[in-house]
């Protein structure tokens, strides 16, 4: 296609040097070796309309289009009513204008309107959810259906790659938690299938499993599940991706990386840990209290015995060490809150 607009430019480029060339004769008849001038002017004018032609027609217009088609429902939409809106507010401010006389009178509306239908197309897709929650709120809009049945309330959650093969999804969706749909992009399926197909065997075994787990989900889950083939072709990493179509639908992502949970947070993404869940459903544990806990191994410092509770929950026995592979009544002393989890300081009941 670009190689046609080429060639029409160099046709157009052509015309418009014999075209100047013609109205301005005197000027290059007057000149040294005129038809070598006359020449070199047709043949400039050719290559410019050749190089420049796409740039003026068909390149920015791919690139509008491009851009268009990655937009959601929900973008365009917004965008079409903050450009509607914006153009009738400068037109209700350029009447006025337009009754001074030239050039205010001439260029001042006009160049209200196009200020004013840009920033007002900015500014409703930048506000997109909170319109589109009102609207929901309103009544004015319903959420659509899924394609598989019946419709689906609450929200739409992405699933990254490393909630699929963590395994806990499954479950977490069976308890009647999570409330929505589960979302999950083509290129996040694409990854666990690589996985799976993956010449590391561990690697391979973590991908059968989350291929495991969709199926699961898809027969028996509670929670809806979605495949859908939304991308965001300009950006290749996937955890970006993810972040990109949560922003653009106003979805949270459902994952276990705390990389991506972290760059979620700084772009104002909800992230839906299942780790920090997990550690949350931890026993809230206070000074004072007693457990019974099993000694399994020695501890950092001289004399502890490191044991764990049943949620994984490690719990370092004071004077443990001489009670390897024994039950011990413990009193909790302290707890502290690491990245890693929750661990319990203890010491022996006495008596």
């Amino acid at each position: 296609m670009i190689r046609y607009i080429r060639f029409l430019g160099a046709a157009l480029g052509g015309l418009v040097g014999i075209t100047l060339i013609v109205e301005q004769t005197a000027i290059f008849d007057a000149a040294p070796a005129s038809i070598a001038l006359e020449l070199a002017w047709v043949v400039a004018w050719t290559v410019l309309g050749f190089v420049l032609l796409p740039y003026l027609t068909i390149i920015p217009a791919t690139n509008a289009l491009r851009s268009v088609q990655e937009l959601s429902t929900a973008e365009f939409v917004t965008a079409i009513i903050g450009l509607f809106l914006g153009l009738l507010l400068g037109l209700l401010l350029g009447l006025p204008l337009s009754a001074f006389g030239p050039p205010i009178g001439t260029y001042a509306p006009l160049g209200i309107s196009v200020f004013l239908g840009l920033a007002m197309v900015g500014l409703t897709v930048a506000k997109r959810h909170d319109l589109i929650a009102a609207a929901e709120g309103l009544g004015l809009l319903k959420r659509r259906p899924v394609e598989d049945g019946g419709p689906v309330g609450g929200p739409h959650i992405l699933v990254d790659t490393s909630a699929i093969i963590d395994g806990r999804i499954a479950d977490i969706a069976e308890s009647g938690f999570l409330y929505g749909s589960l979302v999950i992009p083509r290129f996040v399926l694409d990854e666990v299938q690589r996985l799976a197909d993956s010449s590391d065997s561990l690697r391979r075994v973590r991908g059968r499993r989350g291929l495991e787990i969709l199926g699961r989900l898809r027969k028996e889950g509670k929670t809806p599940v979605m495949v859908i083939d939304e991308d965001v072709p300009a950006i290749s990493e996937v955890d970006s991706k993810l972040v990109e179509l949560a922003k653009r639908g106003g979805r949270a992502i459902l994952t276990n990386d705390l990389n991506l949970n972290r760059i979620a947070d700084l772009q104002g993404v909800r992230v839906l840990n299942i780790n920090s869940l997990a550690n949350a459903m931890k026993p809230a544990l206070i000074p004072g209290e007693e457990l019974k806990v099993r000694v399994i191994q020695p501890g950092k410092d001289a004399g502890q015995g490191v044991g764990y509770l049943d949620d994984g929950t490690m719990v370092v026995v004071e004077g443990g060490a001489r009670s390897i592979d024994n039950e011990v009544d413990v009193t909790v002393t302290r707890v502290l809150q690491t990245v890693a989890g929750r661990m319990i300081f203890a010491q022996p009941r006495q008596g």
